[in-house]
């Protein structure tokens, strides 16, 4: 699977703005001349490409970020990306996407030559540029998976937590986003009040009333138009809530 299919060809709002120059510089000619076949699909196949390639180009510019957090590129960080690519794009696309993501490393090198803040503003924009074009569901899947790069290594070290933070801020979410995300997988009861985003102290109600808000915004339908793979990453993630809920509702004797 080339550029073309994969990343390349129509981008969605991807190709303007901050994201579109960073783009320029990732693909390179291959942005620019992507397989003309891509372009004559229908009106709503190139609206749903452009989209889910938009999407896609705007996790690997946010894990670029997530990943040099802690000043290092640890190889697992890297592999989860790989499979990522891997299993819902195939084996072409795992080096297309690694050295999308060493482009962005060098050109992260280069702006902070000159300026060390530079690419860190970027990310901002970026951030911005992504909460006016993405719905509010898909800027929570994309969440959900830089924070499983972070996660990746077996330790989310504090650099990759304010980063988290920083780049959830960016794109219009919150903090308590950022900590639901972050013990999602977790097994103990107060991992299980940070997954549904209340405190411990809530009351039965206000448990209910959390955990029907989660599923309504995590629900996999509301990112269904990105691709069969990131719903049934929106449908494990729902699952992780459901076992928050049930931990919770058990030591509680709640039904």
């Amino acid at each position: 699977m080339g550029y073309g299919k994969w990343i390349g060809g129509l981008m969605g709002f991807v190709t303007m703005g901050p994201l579109g120059a960073l783009a320029g510089f990732a693909i390179g000619s291959l942005f620019d001349n992507a397989n003309e076949n891509d372009m004559e699909t229908s009106g709503n196949q190139n609206e749903y490409a452009g989209q889910r390639n938009s999407f896609l180009f705007s996790m690997l510019v946010m894990a670029s970020y997530i990943i040099r957090a802690d000043g290092r590129i640890m190889h697992s960080e890297m592999e989860f990306v790989r499979n990522f690519l891997r299993n819902n794009f195939g084996e072409v696309s795992v080096s297309e996407g690694e050295q999308i993501l060493l482009n962005l490393f060098e050109q992260r090198k280069q702006m902070d030559k000159s300026n060390p803040m530079a690419f860190k503003n970027t990310i901002h924009e970026c951030g911005a540029q992504i909460a006016s074009n993405m719905s509010y569901e898909e800027r929570l899947q994309l969440l959900r998976f830089l924070t499983q790069i972070a996660q990746s290594d077996g330790n989310v070290c504090k650099d990759e937590i304010e980063a988290l933070k920083e780049v959830a801020l960016a794109m219009g979410l919150s903090y308590k986003e950022v900590e639901s995300m972050l013990n999602m997988r977790g097994k103990s009861l107060d991992e299980a009040y940070k997954v549904l985003e209340v405190s411990p102290n809530a009351s039965d109600d206000e448990i209910r009333t959390a955990y029907k808000k989660m599923v309504l915004k995590h629900h996999p339908d509301r990112v269904a138009t990105l691709g069969e793979d990131i719903r049934k990453a929106a449908e494990e993630k729902l699952q992780d809530i459901n076992n928050a809920k049930e931990r919770i509702y058990k030591a509680r004797g709640m039904r």
